[in-house]
């Protein structure tokens, strides 16, 4: 999670707390519209945010 945070942040120009929000964004649609990928979204982004704490 970390390193998908330092990307945005580089080469996006956004805010870590921008990036994360992108990436919670992306997650929560991620699941909308693919339902049967919500678990693995879910351990997924559960596993980075252990590294952010």
């Amino acid at each position: 999670m970390n390193e998908l945070i330092q990307r945005l942040t580089a080469e996006a120009g956004l805010s870590p707390e921008q990036a994360q929000k992108a990436i919670e964004t992306i997650a929560g649609f991620v699941k909308e519209k693919f339902p049967m990928l919500g678990g693995a979204v879910d351990q997924i982004f559960a596993a980075g945010s252990k590294d952010n704490q």
